[in-house]
C-alpha cells in the first residue's frame, strides 16, 4: 500500500471532473480518472500530471463499477477521496436546444426513459460507486466523499416563489435533490466510521452539460469540491455549499 493518498474521480475526462482531477493532482494526490471511454480516460490522465491514471468507469454498469473497485484493491489497497462527479442533465438526443431540453424535463410531459436515463446516473450511479468503493475508503485514515450538486436541486430555494429559476425545475433537478438526499444519508450513516461525505455546488459553469451557455469556468466550478475533498479532521461531514458558504438543501 503506498502513502500517497488516492483519488478516484467519476466522469474526469472532461468538464468540471477533469479540473477536480487536476487540482487535486497538483495537491500531491495520485488521481485515478474515470471515464466510460477509457481512450478518453487516458488522453486526459495525460494533461491531469504524470501520477494520474485512467480507470474505466461507466457509473451505470455494475460490472464496470466492480471492475474498478478491484483494480484500485489490487494497485493500491485503499481509497482516500472519492468524488461523485459523473452526472447528465438529459439523455443523450442529438439536435435540442438547451432550451429544448429544458422544455423536455418538466415533469408534466418527462418521457419516463429521459427520467430514468437521468436518475440512474445521478442518483443511482452516485450510490453504486459508493457502495462499491466503501471497502477501499474504509482502508483510508480519513477517507472523503465529495458529490457534485447543483443549488437547481435545493428543494428550499425552489420553494422560493420570489426564484426567478424555479420554473426551471425538472428532471436534472429533482434528480439533484435526490443526490443530497444521498449525501445526507451516506454522511450520516458514515460520521463514526470518521469517513465525511459532503455536497457542492460549482455552480453554472460552462461545459456541455449546458451547451457551454454556463457563465462560470471549470476552474472556478472546481474550487469547492476540491476544498471539501481536502478538509481535515476538524472539517464538516454532511453539509451543502459553494465556495461562499452554506445552501439550502
Amino acid at each position: 500500500m503506498q502513502d500517497k493518498p488516492v483519488a478516484l474521480v467519476t466522469g474526469a475526462n472532461k468538464g468540471i471532473g477533469l479540473q477536480i482531477a487536476k487540482d487535486l493532482s497538483a495537491h500531491g494526490l495520485t488521481v485515478l480518472v474515470g471515464s466510460r471511454d477509457f481512450e478518453a480516460g487516458e488522453t486526459a490522465a495525460k494533461s491531469v500530471g504524470d501520477d494520474a491514471r485512467a480507470v474505466q468507469l461507466d457509473v451505470t454498469d455494475p460490472a464496470s463499477i466492480a471492475a474498478a473497485a478491484e483494480r484500485i484493491r489490487n494497485e493500491f489497497g485503499r481509497l482516500d477521496v472519492l468524488v461523485n462527479n459523473a452526472g447528465i442533465s438529459h439523455a443523450d438526443t442529438p439536435g435540442r436546444s438547451l432550451e429544448e431540453v429544458v422544455e423536455a424535463g418538466r415533469l408534466s410531459v418527462a418521457s419516463l426513459v429521459e427520467v430514468h436515463a437521468v436518475f440512474e446516473t445521478n442518483v443511482f450511479g452516485v450510490i453504486a460507486v459508493t457502495q462499491a468503493m466503501l471497502p477501499l475508503l474504509r482502508e483510508s485514515p480519513a477517507a472523503r466523499i465529495v458529490n457534485i450538486a447543483s443549488s437547481g436541486g435545493s428543494l428550499t430555494l425552489n420553494s422560493d416563489r420570489t426564484n426567478p429559476h424555479r420554473s426551471m425545475f425538472g428532471t436534472y433537478s429533482a434528480s439533484k435533490a435526490a443526490a443530497n438526499a444521498v449525501t445526507v444519508a451516506f454522511a450520516a450513516e458514515l460520521e463514526t466510521a470518521g469517513i465525511k461525505v459532503n455536497a457542492a455546488c460549482p455552480g453554472f459553469t460552462s461545459t456541455d452539460l449546458n451547451y457551454f451557455r454556463g457563465t462560470r469556468t471549470v476552474e472556478q466550478a472546481a474550487h469547492e469540491p476540491v476544498r471539501l475533498a481536502l478538509i481535515g479532521a476538524d472539517g464538516p461531514t454532511g453539509t451543502f455549499s459553494n465556495e461562499d458558504g452554506p445552501l439550502p438543501w
